[in-house]
């Protein structure tokens, strides 16, 4: 049995984030034809293609797509045991931006996680609905990372996943029918607000605010009380909503982003690549 060097699986997993080789030698700051070389190099350990090589960038085979899952698991778990040998004084302060629909969702058992290996790390979130007002505070050094749901078109950051908005409303309602649309939303400056009011506008829908929360949990149980309907990620659908399309209009597409503040400390760039690393957010 050949063993797998990890900076092939490390370069191998930076390559299948980016789908492109140029953009993954600038990430791991080496040349392309070094990326080249290395994935050619653990295609002869697997015994198997692990991407295709086109003009636009790379896909990944179904031999990659498979490996790709127990590469990133063995690199988190590589890197826990290395971190708790080498960096047991990584510490300093890590102030992390995102929307709570991550913070009481995917990100809890990564924080988890980083808090058992990093015990010195003084984490520090912030849950704001507002993305573009996170990457503000990125952009200002007064977060170090944000993890925001931007528009797929929005430029920046680190793409983890795509996705879109729907519309939802509980299965046991039929408040999408009302002759006027009622809404749950998120306070003002919310991309999905923004982007359901948008497309009602456009399409000649009536509808009105019925309820406001800063929190997902409050949207959802007006929802599941058949008091409205609201916008969500296709990703986040719970079973016990339904996605509405009836005579109602599309909604945009979106992007699952993180933001890093360029001066940010090993404690932040630490926990940037445990986030980028994981397997929660891959859902292209």
């Amino acid at each position: 049995m050949r063993d797998l060097p990890i900076s092939l699986l490390r370069t191998f997993i930076t390559v299948a984030e980016t789908l492109n080789l140029s953009a993954a030698a600038t990430r791991l700051h080496r040349a392309p034809s070094t990326i080249s070389m290395q994935l050619s190099r653990l295609e002869e350990l697997v015994s198997a293609d692990l991407v295709e090589r086109g003009q636009y960038g790379v896909r990944m085979t179904p031999a990659g797509e498979q490996l790709k899952q127990h590469a990133r698991q063995l690199l988190n778990l590589h890197d826990q045991i290395v971190g708790s040998f080498q960096n047991c004084d990584l510490d300093g302060p890590v102030r992390l931006g995102t929307h709570d629909q991550y913070a009481s969702r995917t990100l809890a058992p990564l924080l988890e996680n980083y808090m058992l290996s990093y015990p010195e790390a003084r984490l520090e979130v912030t849950c704001d609905h507002r993305p573009f007002y996170l990457a503000s505070l990125v952009n200002d050094r007064k977060l170090d990372l944000a993890l925001v749901e931007m528009p797929a078109s929005a430029p920046g950051g680190i793409r983890l996943n795509d996705d879109e908005l729907v519309w939802v409303g509980s299965a046991s309602h039929n408040a999408h029918q009302r002759k006027v649309l009622p809404l749950a939303v998120f306070v003002e400056g919310c991309f999905h607000r923004d982007s359901a009011i948008e497309a009602l506008e456009a399409a000649g829908v009536n509808y009105r605010i019925a309820f406001t929360s800063q929190s997902r949990a409050g949207i959802l149980a007006a929802v599941r009380a058949g008091i409205c309907i609201a916008i969500i990620p296709r990703s986040t659908v719970e079973p016990d909503l339904q996605i509405i399309n009836d005579r109602l209009p599309g909604l945009p597409k979106t992007r699952t982003t993180l933001l890093q503040a360029s001066d940010s400390n090993s404690a932040s760039r630490r926990l940037s690549e445990i986030i980028r690393q994981s397997q929660l957010f891959d859902c292209r």
